[in-house]
């Protein structure tokens, strides 16, 4: 009897102590391309217990030098029952049991159409932009607080602020939005960016929870807006709830003395004469201090890793991701990474940041790459983001005399080099970003330089991407200032804003000329097939303006891009190859027809988009 009694009180006390604290992912779905689910369980030296699952046929446990975590890898080819149970035992006996639910999928989820060359991502920082629920602005489950007085501080935005300010984004003519990331951060400073995670099944509190996600995502497709998110593969947090108890040494890359910086060499990553100390140097370095550099070669890395994106895209029903710091990955693992995705979603986009500065190294990263195949590599990653022509943009418009490699000659050189992408029109084009400086600051709040850099990104090949803000004038300069200039609040995104730039009223005289002009373009472009994926014909540029036109079999559109101060006179002659039979051309911006005759003439530092007729 005492035997009994013991036994039963053993049996609690592993009850109470052995408990699961974690389990990711935290459900799944029936009818997944994936064939097999790896579920992390974390608890109190859960390893020491057999598991079992009913009608579930488990492919394999693995456990790590760490007691506290079991992996279990079970076969979903079958249809799984929507609740099950995970049974942990000891000496065949169930200590305890942990409910596990498998949902049912969405019709038609894994026909998702991704974004495309129709569409143009505007790039918001949440916590910049608008404040929708000022009771959320600290949180007493996470470190930093509120203070809308420091630059590099919280300030408050959120998915509510969002959600308010949809019908702006539908308005001004913005199709896609990409957000930085709103997983959890729970770093004490700085951790307004979010690039720093510290929970990847989990909504950062003070942007709101999961499901204000999953709403934001529900009330954009009713506008017909596509929402991106914003995907960290390389590196996670120093806050990340694993880094106090990782499930193995491997998990991360170590280095003896503690911490090494990345050397941010990209190129090693193909470099056939690079050491393999610099390569490693590259890929396995930290990005920073607090951010961890994940190991994706560690096979229950990459199942993490490829389990979540999957997650978050049957969960919020995403349209599209973009990868920070994509380059720096192992290559052959974020390439498996990517491939598993697109196979569970073929009509999926992704497109990966690869800073760089060589169209070359720029295109080995994008799928099927002709250049990668040298090395019998392919990453699988659908898109890439056009560096090369955000270096020319830096300058191009501040350059009037059009030298010999200087003005329009720089845009026309970039495009000279599309022959090295496999698939042209899956490029992201833009002027700036969140780690830019801003294009506004760059051409000191010139209007008509504006209008050049914008009307260039928004009729050439590709997908054009905006940052929030450029579209009314807003500045900053991140090499005086720092990071927080360049991530400036949105002007009326708080509630006691002197300018409110979401409102037309409300905006000032030079904030409406940006915003108009910018809707203009915007709205024509959104139903212009010729623009989305028609052929792009160059011509060298002359006394500093660029001519190019987007033609198929219906439409032709001629884009003059004069960066020279003095007004110039096109000859039309040179220019018949893409003027073909039309006539005369209707400029979309101000609705003036032009006849296309002998010659054309063009203001100073001017754009016109002519619309061809017969």
């Amino acid at each position: 009897m005492k035997f009994k009694i013991a036994l039963f009180i053993s049996l609690i006390t592993l009850q109470v102590f052995s408990q699961i604290e974690k389990i990711e992912p935290p459900f799944w779905w029936n009818g997944m391309h994936l064939p097999q689910l790896e579920i992390l369980c974390y608890g109190k030296n859960i390893s020491k217990y057999n598991v079992s699952i009913d009608n579930v046929e488990i492919l394999a446990i693995k456990k790590t030098e760490n007691p506290n975590y079991i992996f279990i890898t079970i076969d979903t080819q079958k249809e799984i029952s929507e609740k099950i149970s995970i049974d942990f035992k000891y000496k065949n006996k169930i200590v305890f049991s942990q409910p596990y639910e498998f949902k049912k999928r969405k019709t038609n989820s894994s026909k998702r159409k991704g974004f495309d060359s129709s569409d143009v991502m505007y790039l918001i920082m949440p916590d910049r932009f608008a404040n929708g629920n000022a009771k959320n602005d600290s949180h007493p489950d996470t470190k930093e607080k509120s203070n809308r007085t420091k630059p590099g501080g919280r300030h408050g935005g959120d998915i509510e602020g969002i959600i308010k300010n949809l019908d702006y984004l539908s308005d001004l003519g913005v199709t896609t939005l990409w957000s930085t990331p709103l997983l959890e951060d729970n770093e004490s400073t700085y951790s307004y960016h979010t690039y720093a995670q510290s929970d990847l099944y989990k909504i950062d509190p003070r942007y709101g929870t999961n499901e204000d996600y999953k709403r934001l995502a529900t009330e954009m497709h009713k506008k017909e807006l596509k929402l991106v998110m914003d995907y960290v593969t390389n590196h996670w947090g120093g806050q990340h709830w694993m880094m106090s108890d990782l499930p193995t040494r491997e998990w991360i890359h170590q280095w003896p003395e503690g911490f090494r910086r990345s050397n941010y060499r990209m190129t090693t990553q193909f470099d056939s004469n690079a050491s393999s100390i610099d390569a490693k140097g590259c890929m396995d370095g930290w990005f920073d201090t607090t951010m961890p550099d994940i190991n994706q070669s560690n096979p229950l890395v990459l199942n993490y890793i490829t389990q979540n994106a999957i997650w978050w895209i049957e969960y919020a029903d995403l349209d599209g991701l973009r990868v920070d710091t994509y380059s720096y990955n192992d290559k052959l693992s974020i390439a498996k990474w990517t491939k598993a995705i697109m196979d569970e979603y073929p009509n999926f986009n992704i497109v990966g940041e690869v800073w760089m500065h060589d169209q070359a190294q720029m295109a080995y990263w994008q799928k099927d790459s002709k250049i990668g195949a040298i090395q019998s590599y392919n990453s699988y990653l659908p898109s890439v983001m056009d560096f090369t022509l955000h270096d020319a943009l830096m300058t191009i418009f501040n350059e009037d005399e059009g030298k010999w490699n200087e003005g329009m000659i720089k845009a026309y050189d970039n495009f000279a080099n599309d022959f090295l992408y496999p698939d042209i029109n899956n490029i992201l084009v833009f002027m700036g970003n969140h780690d830019t400086n801003r294009i506004n600051e760059i051409y000191q709040n010139n209007f008509d330089k504006y209008k050049l850099a914008l009307s260039l990104i928004l009729t050439t090949r590709g997908i054009p991407q905006l940052y929030y803000g450029d579209e009314i004038g807003m500045l900053g300069n991140r090499d005086k200032k720092g990071d927080g200039d360049i991530r400036r609040d949105f002007p009326g995104g708080w509630e006691n804003d002197e300018e409110n730039a979401f409102i037309k009223e409300r905006r000032t005289n030079d904030q409406e000329a940006f915003h108009g002009f910018t809707k203009k373009i915007l709205q024509w472009r959104k139903n212009k097939e010729v623009i989305h994926t028609g052929k792009l014909l160059q011509y060298i540029p002359e006394n500093n303006v660029y001519v190019f036109f987007r033609y198929n079999d219906t439409e032709n559109v001629m884009i003059v891009l004069n960066n020279n101060p003095k007004e110039q006179h096109l000859n039309i002659e040179r220019f018949k190859e893409g003027i073909k039979k039309f006539k005369s051309g209707v400029d979309i911006i101000t609705g003036k027809e032009h006849t296309l005759e002998k010659s054309m003439l063009v203001a100073g530092k001017s754009v016109m988009i002519l619309e061809l007729k017969k």
